[in-house]
C-alpha cells in the first residue's frame, strides 16, 4: 500500500490543484446528509468528549456517521475511541477511516503519523489544506452524519471549515462556569459572524453526584449555559453531568455508554443525538 502523504503547498503556489480539490470537496460533501461542527470557546471544557460521545449515540441508533478531527495540534479522537494504526488507501487513493464500528469511522491527523507524539507545527495555510484534504481525499462515502471536532477558539480551524463546509451546523459546549461562558460568547458571535448556523448549546460537567453519600455538587456553578443560550436566543439542547467514569473511559478509549448504559451522561447524550436525529 502506497503511503499517503498530506499536501501542504499553499493555494497561491498549487491554483491547478485547489480547483481540482474544490471538486472533490463538492463531490464528498453531497454524500453527507448533516454536518455539525463541535466548537468551545476555551479549552478544557469536554468538545472532544461531546463530539465522541455524540457520535456514538447516533451510530448506535442505527446512523451512518463520521468524525472528522481538526484539533491538529491536539489530536485526541482516535484514543478515545480506542482506535491505533495508521489510516489506509482504497483502490482509488483515497484515505480510508478508520473503522470504530460498522456504523462510525474517524478521521485525525494523528492516524496519519507514525509518531503519536510528534508536534504539528504548521501555520494558517498549511492546516486549511490539510482540513480540505480531510474531505476531498478521504472515502467518506454515504453519511447521515459527519461530526467535525474543532479545537477551541475561533482561529484557523474552524475557519477552514466554515469555508470547505459551509452548509455545517454549530453545536457550542461550554461549562456552568462563567470563565467559561464568556469565551462560549465569543464562539456565539463567531458563528454570527461567518453567518454559521448554530444548532445548540450543550453545557457540559453540569452538576456531580458522589458516588458514596449521593450528594449532589455543582463543582462549575449551574444553569449558565442554559441562561447563555436563552439570552442568545439559540437552542439549549441539555446538560451533561459530570461523571469521573466519563474520564476514564476516555483515557482507556472505552465506550462509556455501552458500560453505564443507564446513567444520567448516557441518557443526556441520547436525548441530543434524538434531537439531532430529527433533521432526518
Amino acid at each position: 500500500m502506497k503511503e499517503f502523504k498530506m499536501d501542504t503547498r499553499s493555494s497561491a503556489n498549487n491554483k491547478r490543484t485547489e480547483e481540482e480539490h474544490d471538486a472533490l470537496v463538492e463531490g464528498s460533501l453531497k454524500k453527507i446528509k448533516n454536518k455539525f461542527i463541535v466548537m468551545s470557546g476555551k479549552g478544557g471544557v469536554g468538545k472532544t468528549s461531546v463530539s465522541v460521545n455524540l457520535s456514538m449515540a447516533l451510530a448506535d441508533k442505527g446512523f451512518k456517521v463520521g468524525i472528522m478531527d481538526v484539533d491538529l495540534h491536539g489530536p485526541d479522537v482516535p484514543r478515545m475511541l480506542g482506535l491505533k494504526g495508521m489510516l489506509g488507501l482504497n483502490h482509488n487513493q483515497k484515505l480510508t477511516p478508520m473503522r470504530y464500528s460498522e456504523n462510525l469511522g474517524a478521521v485525525s491527523v494523528e492516524s496519519l503519523t507514525t509518531n503519536k507524539d510528534e508536534a504539528i507545527i504548521w501555520r494558517g495555510p498549511i492546516k486549511h489544506s490539510a482540513i480540505r484534504q480531510f474531505v476531498a481525499d478521504v472515502e467518506w462515502g454515504d453519511l447521515d452524519f459527519l461530526i467535525i471536532d474543532c479545537p477551541p477558539g475561533t482561529g484557523d480551524e474552524p475557519l477552514s471549515v466554515v469555508h470547505t463546509v459551509p452548509d455545517a451546523k454549530a453545536i457550542i459546549v461550554t461549562t456552568p462556569q462563567e470563565v467559561a461562558l464568556a469565551d462560549i460568547r465569543k464562539s456565539i458571535n463567531f458563528c454570527q459572524t461567518v453567518k454559521m448556523e448554530i444548532f445548540g448549546l450543550i453545557e457540559n460537567m453540569s452538576g456531580f453526584t458522589c458516588p458514596d453519600c449521593g450528594g449532589k455538587f455543582d463543582l462549575f456553578g449551574s444553569g449558565g449555559g442554559e441562561r447563555t443560550a436563552r439570552t442568545a436566543g439559540i437552542t439549549f439542547l441539555g446538560k451533561i453531568p459530570f461523571d469521573l467514569n466519563v474520564v476514564s473511559c476516555g483515557d482507556s478509549g472505552v465506550s462509556y455508554q455501552k458500560k453505564y448504559v443507564d446513567s444520567p451522561v448516557t441518557k443526556a447524550f441520547t436525548n441530543i443525538a434524538e434531537k439531532m436525529s430529527k433533521l432526518m
